[in-house]
């Protein structure tokens, strides 16, 4: 079996940078694959696409050279702990949230009906995709900001009308989302019905990373210990297993709706222990930190400022 390895991108003060993590250490990309392997991808290296965009070779190629290389990462790998985290895909096509679906969260909210199938909704990428260590502002016009721990599903390949036995083929791997959410228009929702831009469209609602684990790393998606504290405090302590519909379901939905391409991001659905489901309601605040972490997936720290 390879050596296990995470992708993630660093920011530095002069640019973004592709690394890999194997055993708590850190090792530029090019370290691990050779320069001239980087620069044959003729683009800017600064998030993961370009390796995601032929997910097949990479993930082949990375876990041979991971394997060749663990007592380097042992030997001059560089420590996690202070590095910035960007988005491990910083531009995707698109973001696809599911909405109500883990059995203890709609026990809690409540919701009146479990859903018959998948309750999408597409979060904008290009203002709210945030990194591991950044800050996110309070909005102005809002003053019930909820966190929303989910497991993310990063697409490897260009697919559509898949079976739920061929989904989970076409992940390329894993990350954290912490899917923020302004309640305030649950709570007065017009008659036309919640307004999802104001609920979850406001810059910085989409913590994301800080690693993609390659999916051959993630034994069973519906098996994973999923955790959230708010200041130290544990918010949300469940497991992937609670999903009314799991992620090859999932997929097999939205795949029957539309072309899903490398890069584009799933976000899962969050477990109970939403501030919204509890009682008294409990709302984030300039000075929080958040801290999530999915099993194997490393850890989200989100700052609200």
């Amino acid at each position: 079996m390879s050596k296990a390895f995470r992708l993630a991108v660093v920011g530095t003060d002069t640019d973004d940078e592709v690394v890999v993590e194997s055993g708590g250490k850190l090792l530029p990309l090019s370290a691990v694959v050779g320069a001239d392997a980087v620069k044959a991808l003729n683009a800017p290296l600064h998030d993961l696409t370009p390796l995601v965009e032929a997910w097949d070779a990479w993930d082949k190629r990375l876990a041979e050279a991971v394997s060749e290389l663990d007592p380097k990462f042992r030997e001059t790998g560089l420590d996690i702990e202070g590095r910035g985290f960007r988005p491990p895909i910083s531009a995707p096509g698109k973001i696809i949230c599911v909405g109500a679906n883990y059995h203890d969260h709609i026990a809690e909210m409540p919701i009146p009906m479990k859903p018959s199938y998948p309750y999408t909704f597409i979060k904008p990428a290009n203002n709210t995709l945030r990194g591991s260590g950044d800050s996110v502002s309070k909005p102005k016009i809002a003053s019930m900001m909820d966190w929303e721990a989910e497991l993310a599903v990063i697409i490897g390949k260009e697919c559509r009308d898949l079976s739920a036995d061929d989904a989970l083929s076409a992940i390329a791997g894993y990350a954290n989302f912490n899917d923020l959410s302004a309640r305030d228009w649950l709570e007065e929702r017009p008659p036309i019905g919640v307004d999802w831009v104001l609920h979850k469209g406001f810059d910085g609602f989409a913590p994301f990373g800080p690693f993609l684990t390659p999916a051959r790393f993630v034994d069973d998606p519906q098996k994973l210990s999923i955790r959230l504290s708010v200041n130290g405090v544990v918010k949300q302590d469940s497991s992937t297993s609670q999903m009314v519909f799991g992620v090859a379901e999932i997929i097999k939905h939205v795949s029957a709706v539309m072309t899903l391409y490398p890069g584009d991001v799933i976000a899962t659905g969050t477990p109970a222990g939403v501030g919204n489901g509890r009682n008294p309601p409990e709302y984030l605040t300039a000075g929080d930190e958040v801290r999530m972490e999915i099993e194997g997936l490393g850890e989200l720290v989100t700052r609200i400022i």
